[in-house]
This record gives C-alpha cells, structure tokens and sequence, in this order.
C-alpha cells in the first residue's frame, strides 16, 4: 500500500496540472471502488475549479469551488496518472483506455488524469470542505508526522502508558497519521530502537530521537520519490527509488548497514505485518 511519501509524491505531480483548473468532463466509469462512490459523482466534479490540493495522511484532497472535497485514497494499487499535459512537466499522450481506468478527469489545460485501480481497495468520496475533517476516513486521525503539531511533547504523551511494541504503536493511525510498514521499520533502525519495546518505557531522549528519525526518513523518501514495491507509481508513471536507500525494510539475512555493526537484518511478524530490524544494534 502506497505510504505517505508515495502519496506526497503523487500530490506534487498533481498540483500543476489540477490546481487553478476546471474539470472539464469527469468519466466515472463504474458504480465504486472499495466503497459505492457518492452520489451523481460525475456531475458533481464536471465544471468545479481545483481550488487546492492537500494530502491528510494517506488521503488526497482536492478542494473543489462547489465548497466540496474530493477525497481519494489509492487503496493498495491505485494510481492517479497525468497525461496529455500542454505544460511541458509531463510527456505522455493521450493513453488507449485500460481495463482498470475507473475514473477519467479531463481538465483545462490539455492534461487528463485517470485513477487505475487494479485491486479496486481505493476509494473517493465528496464531503463539504469546512467540515471535511469529521468525515468518516478523516475523524480520529493523530497529527501529521512533518507537522509543526508532531513533536518530542506530543510523542512522549502519545506513549504514556502504552504496553504495545512500539512498532505496533507507531502503525496506529490514530497516534501519528500517514506511518506505514516500511518507513516505520527504516525510522526504528535509525536510532538503534528495537520494534519490540514497549512504547511507553521509551526514555525522552530516545523519544526525541525517534521524531527526528521519522521526519527525516519520510522527507529522504518524498525527495527521492518514494519507494516502488509492486504496483506504485507517481503520476508521471515513473518509479521511485528509495527502495534502493533501505537498511532494513525487505533485507531479512542482510548484513546490518548501521556502521560496526557486524549484524544482520532479522524478519519478525507483529500485527499481521512483517517487521525487519537487526538484534544486534536495536534494543
């Protein structure tokens, strides 16, 4: 499933072709995704200007002049791909429609921008804009890991009390928003922190250390345009690279890559979900 930084980076490729432009004509090409799409979805979008786009954890906005929010989560497969552009940014024509083009957005400006979803586990949904934040997919979620509101402070409160593996934790989506499975494991390696502690007997500074190793992970991966495991492309339909920068994540039996650590990287599973980090330098 695509993280935060290959959401992040789908955004970026988004916003010169969709923001300040009209949707022209929205082909809407079955009746849902994982969920039933809203209602007269189609007509809805078709004649709204872009105000902006965000991204709320793992969730594209799209802030519409009707005072609507498109929300689109690309699920485990999705892809939301440019094409068209006059811009000179993207260089593709016009694609032969594929199988799994779900919905078609042709915009002002020449570009066309098709959600493929092969697995159909992404979604969309309209909610008004100034009280988008209490839809269903939005409510409850915890602060933005590259926001001013994540912090040593916040994190240490988070823990408190908490007996789960901090791994487990970290995947709560409710404690910090947007984390996921690969970028988890690579922040935990980074600061010498074993997936197996119990979140809340983590000492301050080690706490400290754990947010800055999470920003930075995160912004190393937005930078090199996330990581291409299976299905994930951006928008332009190129692969990131920063699967090639891991120390951990999918390296089980690897020798350890934290310098004089002559270990090697161990595969445990916790919560359903694989867990890579190395015994000898993370306790």
């Amino acid at each position: 499933m695509p993280e935060l930084p290959e959401v992040e980076t789908v955004l970026r490729g988004l916003r010169p072709v969709m923001e300040g432009r009209v949707i022209l004509n929205a082909d809407v090409r079955r009746p849902d995704l994982r969920w039933p799409f809203p209602e007269r979805m189609a007509e809805r979008l078709e004649g709204q200007r872009v105000e902006r786009l965000r991204r709320r954890s793992k969730y594209i906005l799209v802030d519409l002049g009707s005072g609507e929010t498109l929300i689109v989560h690309l699920g485990m497969s999705g892809r939301m791909l440019v094409s068209g552009d006059t811009t000179g940014r993207f260089h593709h024509r016009e694609p032969v429609a594929e199988r799994h083009d779900h919905v078609v957005l042709r915009m002002s400006g020449g570009a066309t921008v098709t959600f493929n979803d092969a697995r159909r586990f992404g979604a969309m949904d309209l909610a008004p804009t100034e009280s988008h934040d209490r839809h269903r997919l939005l409510a409850g979620l915890g602060p933005e890991p590259l926001g001013n509101e994540f912090h040593e402070d916040c994190l240490l409160s988070r823990f408190k009390g908490k007996k789960a593996p901090v791994k487990s934790a970290l995947l709560d989506q409710r404690l910090v928003a947007g984390l996921g499975n690969i970028y988890v494991c690579e922040a935990l390696h980074r600061v010498g922190v074993s997936p197996m502690r119990k979140a809340g007997q983590i000492p301050g500074p080690q706490v400290c250390a754990l947010v800055a190793s999470i920003r930075q992970v995160l912004s190393d991966a937005i930078e090199a345009g996330g990581s291409s495991l299976r299905d994930f492309r951006n928008s332009n339909g190129e692969l990131g690279y920063f699967q090639h920068s891991f120390d951990v994540y999918g390296r089980e039996g690897q020798s350890c890559r934290r310098q004089g650590c002559d270990g090697s990287v161990a595969r445990i599973v916790q919560s359903g979900r694989s867990t890579f980090y190395c015994p000898k330098c993370q306790r």
